[in-house]
């Protein structure tokens, strides 16, 4: 038997020992004046040694207050130095940190608390709050502690402060935390799924995938000790400063990335010189924009790494004015459940855009080193267990299934999800079923067709005719390229006890459509165009679509079905 040796934190002791002094997060907080629109900004920041000590002192506080290794802690704190400094210190004392999307909805956050059964709830005293009038985590919570806010915040949230744990624990001996270490494959935490295509998951992160993960970026990405990086996203920003990396913290609402300041995040980039810069679709479009419109250039920028969603081709090529010739944006294809899987340069990705928009689906490039991208039947029942003739040729599409050391081996405490979304491999470990659509071309590049769920079927109850599938991305990329739709979005209707396709469309508001009969006809040209478009004749205008919190980009069909049904009849 091995002697347990995991633990993520052994990346930033490392990093405390042999760069002390090298900076390790800065958090950036803009101040306006009352007669300047102008912001000024300034800067919290700790370097690698001072990091690895606070996430010592907490760990020991935490521990004096009953918190051990094993326990669940839900971790509810903005992106700031005590963020990184918790988070580390829960690593470092083998406690199971929970992470949350705030912008998921209350409904759905009471449920992960219900699911994931925390005993202890760390969070901001905003967060208190809904916990104490929501009920969240009623049955299992034992444990409080509150981060930040003025003294009437930290009394209403009902919770001892941080600081008062810390002013308990200084009298200790013992100087450096005994760091827990553990196997491998022992759960390292819970992340939720984002909920955007169905209730949000718990998906176990193991010791390895972290590890993983980590790898992946160093290798394939090539991040090097010492780079500095914009974090715009919590969970990205923790692998700086196990990358020997700083993590450089905007001032900007993390869970809303769409209504950060551009002129905020440039500030940024240009205080520290950032090499790196991890960016969602909807935050790369917003960047894109202002910098074009600012004639701004990120002359320090050598990477950017674009995930969440796909993002379209034309921002990615907006955004390439702002950098240097020659650098890359790197489109990235993963999930919650396995991040990433592949990713392609903007280099080989905007040659692709004619082939997009004709229908070809969106090209996510190769598997990273380790992971194995296969291409399977759609199909919405179990798979037990794997058989390498399940594998479909190039050029067929079907559902992605996906098997690495950054695929998570299993949901939290939830059997259906499980059953469903995991196949058993005979060769070891376990394939993920990403619940996307696409295929693998000749070259091994994998092309993204939508989610499994928003494909619509015409099924024809009698047998009269033969049915006809239609995939989200290859339909609707055709009709964005019409001058007037800014997005459009395929679901399917009921007519006559017969599923058809509609498609529901949000129109450049910048562009008034004064004749809608005629924007419908010409869609309907269009559409009989391409054979996989042929059948779709109906059109509704929405205002606005229903989009995700965070990324601003995946829509949420499941609504928009909804609404169409209705209004048709209408």
């Amino acid at each position: 038997m091995t002697t347990p040796s995991a633990n993520l934190c052994r990346h930033l002791y490392n990093a405390a020992k042999d760069t002390p002094t090298a900076l390790a997060v800065a958090v950036q907080q803009a101040h306006r004046g009352l007669l300047s629109s102008k912001a000024r900004f300034s800067y919290q920041e700790i370097n690698f040694a001072q990091l690895d000590k606070r996430s010592d002192d907490i760990a020991f506080a935490l521990n004096q207050q009953g918190i051990v290794a094993g326990m669940k802690a839900v971790l509810m704190v903005t992106p700031s130095i005590e963020f990184f400094a918790l988070t580390f210190a829960l690593f470092k004392a083998g406690i199971i940190p929970i992470l949350v999307d705030p912008g998921m909805g209350t409904a759905n956050l009471k449920q992960c608390f219900e699911d994931a059964e925390p005993q202890v709830f760390i969070g901001i005293p905003k967060a208190h709050i809904a916990r104490q009038l929501l009920g969240w985590g009623k049955g299992s919570v034992r444990h409080c502690i509150n981060v930040g806010g003025g003294s009437l915040a930290r009394l209403l949230s009902g919770a001892p402060s941080l600081d008062e744990l810390l002013e308990e624990s200084v009298k200790r001996k013992v100087k450096q935390y005994p760091m827990v270490k553990l196997n491998d494959h022992d759960m390292a935490a819970i992340l939720f799924t984002s909920g955007s295509t169905g209730l949000p998951k718990g998906v176990v992160y193991s010791h390895s995938m972290f590890e993983a993960q980590i790898e992946a970026l160093r290798c394939d990405y090539g991040i090097q000790p010492g780079e500095r990086d914009l974090a715009t996203f919590p969970l990205f920003s923790l692998f700086g400063p196990a990358l020997g990396m700083a993590s450089i913290v905007p001032d900007m609402d993390a869970s809303k990335p769409i209504t950060a300041k551009p002129e905020y995040l440039f500030a940024a980039i240009e205080q520290y010189q950032c090499s790196n810069l991890f960016v969602n679709p909807a935050l790369l479009e917003r960047l894109g924009q202002a910098g074009e419109a600012m004639k701004h250039k990120l002359t320090s920028v050598k990477r950017v790494i674009s995930a969440g969603a796909p993002a379209s081709i034309d921002s990615i090529a907006r955004f390439t004015k702002l950098l240097n010739p020659q650098v890359p944006v790197l489109n990235s294809y993963g999930a919650t459940e396995s991040l990433p899987i592949s990713f392609i340069s903007s280099q080989d990705l905007l040659p692709t855009k004619e082939l997009t928009d004709k229908g070809a689906g969106i090209c996510v490039g190769k598997a990273i080193n380790g992971v194995q991208i296969s291409i399977i039947a759609i199909s919405d029942e179990p798979m037990a267990s794997w058989q390498p003739e399940l594998a479909l040729k190039a050029d067929q599409v079907g559902e992605i299934v996906v098997k690495g050391p950054v695929v998570s081996q299993s949901y939290y405490r939830n059997d259906k999800a499980n059953v469903l979304g995991k196949i058993n491999d005979a060769e070891g470990g376990i394939r993920h079923r990403m619940g996307d659509l696409g295929y693998l071309d000749d070259a091994g590049n994998l092309w993204m067709c939508g989610r499994k769920a928003h494909r619509v079927d015409t099924k024809i109850p009698d047998g009269s005719a033969s049915p006809k599938r239609y995939l989200s991305i290859p339909c609707e990329r055709v009709f964005n390229t019409h001058p007037q739709v800014l997005r459009s979005a395929l679901v399917g209707i009921k007519l006559n006890d017969q599923l058809v396709p509609l498609l529901c469309l949000e129109l450049d508001k910048s562009l008034a459509c004064s004749d809608t009969k005629a924007l419908y006809q010409s869609l309907k040209d269009i559409a009989a165009s391409h054979s996989h478009t042929q059948g779709i004749e109906r059109f509704l205008i929405h205002p606005s679509f229903p989009m995700d919190v965070r990324h601003n980009a995946k829509i949420f069909r499941e609504k928009l079905a909804i609404w169409a049904q209705a209004k048709w009849k209408e």
